[in-house]
């Protein structure tokens, strides 16, 4: 089968196209022909060594994927030869860029009905991310106040739609590009990110911070201002410390998504009821994935990118 892979860490062109053996499952694993995987940065900063996850090399990208079971390991009964899956894979293991991958039959669920499968690729840990941001971490219950910073991006819209839909009321940053999708998501007041001051914008303090867009770190820390004593300070940008202030009573937490099959199963049931809408920039075919990589290591890939199989 053919498969982009890299044996050793480095710049873009460490990516190579390759012919690779087909991959037998073991127990309790299921083998996937795959539709499409996903972009994500994580993948661009475990291909250049940035990112602290125990890969073995040579290393497949892409834990984000969509595709249909063809093979079946001893031990998997829930799944069956011709379902239609996706799921967030172990990040340490070899990812959906080929065209078959193993994955672990804990990881997959099935995919929604709605939308076409290689789309589905798109969904499995933003949206988590989005989920666990809010719920697990946040710990946001009805009628409380978030404010969102960086709801434009892919997770923040997500974000947007399932904290709208838990009925907490959603202050947003956006730019003028991003600010009408941001409302269309459920957004209850959308602040234009390029000029106004946030600090000023919002007049009554929220019960959660969620972080999502690179921000300077005293910037960060002004804003803790605006949340309630007791409140919690919630971020993705793994790459700086999420402050709080422990004097109020507010908590840091900085997310890694993890996996979960059954609130991933609750994301497909939203999506297919139409409360979640898969976003999907650009389809590239897995050849042009190098081309992707270097892409990002040259600046930020805006929206979200599927890398279909086939």
């Amino acid at each position: 089968m053919r498969a982009v892979r890299f044996h050793e860490t480095g710049g873009p062109e460490v990516l190579r196209r390759e012919e690779v053996a087909l991959p037998v499952p073991g127990p309790g694993q299921v083998r996937v022909r795959v539709a499409a995987s996903a972009f994500n940065a994580a993948d661009d900063g475990m291909r250049a060594g940035f990112l602290p996850i125990p890969i073995v090399l040579p290393h497949v990208p892409g834990y984000d994927v969509s595709g249909t079971v063809d093979a079946l390991g001893e031990g998997v009964e829930d799944l069956a030869v011709g379902d239609a899956v996706i799921g967030f894979l172990p990040m340490e293991r070899d990812g959906g860029a080929a065209e078959h991958v193993l994955a672990p039959a804990q990881a997959l669920v099935a995919a929604p009905t709605s939308v076409p499968l290689a789309d589905a690729a798109a969904l499995p840990s933003v949206a988590l991310t989005a989920w666990q941001a809010l719920f697990d971490d946040g710990e946001l219950t009805a009628g409380q106040r978030v404010l969102i910073n960086g709801a434009g991006g892919v997770v923040g819209k997500y974000a947007t739609a399932l904290a709208h839909r838990a009925s907490v009321h959603v202050i947003a940053t956006a730019s003028p590009r991003s600010a009408e999708a941001v409302r269309a998501a459920g957004a209850d007041e959308v602040v234009d990110r390029t000029t106004t001051d946030l600090l000023h914008a919002v007049t009554e303090q929220v019960d959660v911070l969620l972080n999502l867009a690179p921000i300077e770190p005293e910037r960060f820390s002004a804003l803790v201002a605006l949340v309630r004593d007791g409140g919690k300070v919630v971020s993705t940008t793994a790459f700086m410390a999420t402050p709080g202030d422990e004097a109020r009573g507010v908590s840091a937490t900085t997310v890694f998504v993890r996996p979960n099959r059954e609130r991933l199963a609750e994301l497909v049931s939203l999506v297919d009821a139409g409360q979640l809408h898969v976003e999907v920039t650009r389809r590239i075919p897995l050849a042009d994935l190098p081309a992707l990589h270097a892409e990002a290591a040259a600046g930020r890939v805006p929206g979200k990118v599927v890398v279909l199989a086939g």
